[in-house]
């Protein structure tokens, strides 16, 4: 599971504060105290959720909010010293998932940093397989299935579009989010490994459908 935090503050002891409070609960924070390095850097390495003030130096809160919306729905909560209603709206009109006023308790806001990751990673379920990402669990008719990083990235990412038809290239870029070293041609034998281990507990069941020239699909 990621659990990376970026914190994007420009205030070093509140900044400092805060990585220490993830750090204790079990995230990996990294700093950033502008946005624009902050951009670069969040698009060289996705974490699990970006913690973003709003007031910063190379590149506003917002703007930078907005970017990171162009290419990535990672969650992000806002923090910020303007209290004011139109600033909040803003702030979520930007594509901030939750938005914290300063002065704020360290504690609540790694209360919401993990409630938010919990509502970005619900449980996936369907009547016969269970997947939750957030516990890195999947299971078959309640029986839990042994996969491999690589096979469980590729298993969640098909579930939670069922019908969606994924290329070899989209499913390597998935994988490739979750920081697993996949390859292209690997593609296939994970799938194939996926279809042996669900068959053996429940024979028949073949939720990964091979779209001929295309790629794979998933349904139930």
């Amino acid at each position: 599971m990621n659990t990376d935090i970026a914190i994007v503050e420009d205030e070093p002891e509140l900044a400092a504060l805060v990585a220490d409070y993830a750090r204790a609960a079990g995230y990996t924070p990294a700093v950033f105290a502008d946005g624009a390095v902050a951009l670069a850097a969040l698009r060289e390495h996705m974490p699990a959720l970006v913690v973003l003030d709003l007031m910063l130096p190379g590149m506003d809160g917002l703007a930078l909010c907005r970017a990171l919306r162009a290419f990535s729905n990672v969650p992000v909560i806002m923090v910020t010293a303007r209290v004011e209603e139109i600033d909040r709206l803003l702030g979520l009109d930007a594509g901030a998932d939750d938005y914290l006023c300063k002065p704020f308790s360290p504690r609540e806001l790694v209360a919401r940093i993990k409630a938010v990751l919990r509502r970005s990673c619900p449980p996936v379920e369907a009547p016969v397989l269970a997947i939750d990402k957030q516990a890195h669990r999947a299971s078959v008719h309640g029986r839990p299935l042994d996969l491999t990083p690589s096979e469980f990235a590729l298993l969640a990412a098909l579930a939670r579009r069922p019908g969606q038809v994924f290329s070899r290239a989209q499913l390597l870029e998935l994988a490739h989010q979750d920081h697993l070293d996949v390859t292209d041609r690997a593609i296939d034998s994970h799938i194939k490994n996926l279809r042996r281990k669900i068959d053996a507990i429940a024979p028949g069941v073949d939720p990964i459908r091979s779209i001929y020239g295309v790629g794979y699909r998933f349904e139930l």
